[in-house]
C-alpha cells in the first residue's frame, strides 16, 4: 500500500515540477523514487520517509548547483542595454501625469517616462537614461544624476 503512495508523490512531484520548469520539485520526486524503491524491499514506513528525506537533501544539495550552472535561463543582453548610463536630450516634454514624453538617445528617439512621478523635465533638457522599462527610458535631469 506505501508503495502507490509513494509512486502518487513521484508523480505529484513530477508534475509539479514540468509546471513549474524552475528545478523547484525534481529533488523530491527523486526522494519519492527512493522512498519507493525501500518500500519495495520492503523497508519500514520509518526507513522510507528517512530515505525520501536524505535522498532529497543530498540530491538538492549535491546536484542543484550543476543543474544551475548548466541549466540557467540565461539573461541574453541587447544593444538597448548599452543605453543605460547615457546622456539623452529630451525632444518632447517628459511629463508622468499628462503621458507625455521623448528623447534622443544615441540618435534615436525613445519614449521617455521620469524617474520619479513629480518631475516634469522640458524640452532641450539633458538627462541620463537611468533603465529601460518595456520601451521606454526611466530618466532623470542631469544635474539630478549622482
Amino acid at each position: 500500500m506505501e508503495s502507490v503512495g509513494w509512486l502518487a508523490a513521484v508523480i505529484v512531484f513530477g508534475v509539479v515540477e514540468a509546471l513549474t520548469v524552475g528545478l523547484t520539485s525534481i529533488w523530491f520526486a527523486l526522494g519519492a523514487l527512493g522512498a519507493l524503491a525501500a518500500s519495495e524491499l520492503g523497508f519500514n514506513l520509518w526507513v522510507q520517509f528517512g530515505v525520501f528525506i536524505v535522498l532529497s537533501g543530498v540530491s538538492m544539495l549535491l546536484l542543484r548547483p550543476l543543474a544551475r550552472k548548466y541549466l540557467k535561463p540565461g539573461y541574453t543582453a541587447t544593444n538597448a542595454d548599452r543605453l543605460i548610463g547615457q546622456t539623452a536630450v529630451v525632444t518632447e516634454t517628459v511629463d508622468d501625469l499628462a503621458g507625455t514624453g521623448a528623447a534622443r538617445v544615441s540618435g534615436q528617439i525613445w519614449s521617455a517616462k521620469p524617474a520619479r512621478p513629480e518631475l516634469v523635465i522640458p524640452a532641450g533638457s539633458k538627462v541620463r537614461v537611468l533603465s529601460i522599462q518595456g520601451v521606454k527610458v526611466l530618466v532623470e535631469p542631469l544635474e539630478d544624476a549622482k
